[in-house]
């Protein structure tokens, strides 16, 4: 059982765990970290919402809802970015701009392929995770017939 106290700090724990999820995907390109890590994390906060309320409060995080989606255009993304080099007559996963080419800039963000591709694997694992979490938390609620 869950108290009323834990409650409160679970529900206050997810946004700073999405931030966190997100700084390490955005510094993933440039340094230690990356988009599987990202995923993980912020799985283990959506993780966190269901041990604290149960699969029916936790279904209406709008997250939760849209994880096999998410799987979906993640596996897009990353796709895309891995062949579409191909197409160009380039090796798999090269990565624009090159070495000498010039890098656009969103604030402190540089844009490069290899970003995307991380974000890509970000949606994946997230969608996976949360989708397996969704389904095995359905699956106790149905073998032991509890629904909070």
């Amino acid at each position: 059982m869950t108290t009323e106290v834990t409650r409160v700090v679970t529900r206050l724990l997810l946004p700073p765990t999405a931030m966190v999820a997100f700084a390490i995907l955005v510094k993933g390109y440039v340094d230690t970290g990356d988009g599987f890590s990202a995923g993980v994390v912020l799985s283990l906060g959506i993780l966190l919402q269901f041990l604290a309320f149960g699969s029916t409060v936790a279904d209406q995080l709008p997250i939760v809802r849209l994880a096999p989606r998410l799987a979906v255009i993640g596996l897009g993304i990353a796709l895309a970015v891995t062949f579409v080099p191909v197409l160009l007559g380039d090796d798999v996963m090269t990565h624009r701009p090159g070495p000498d080419e010039k890098v656009i800039h969103i604030g402190s963000v540089e844009v490069l392929t290899a970003f995307a591709f991380d974000i890509g694997v970000f949606l994946v694992v997230l969608g996976f995770a949360v989708g397996v979490i969704d389904l095995v938390a359905h699956s106790i609620d149905r073998r032991t017939g509890a629904r909070q």
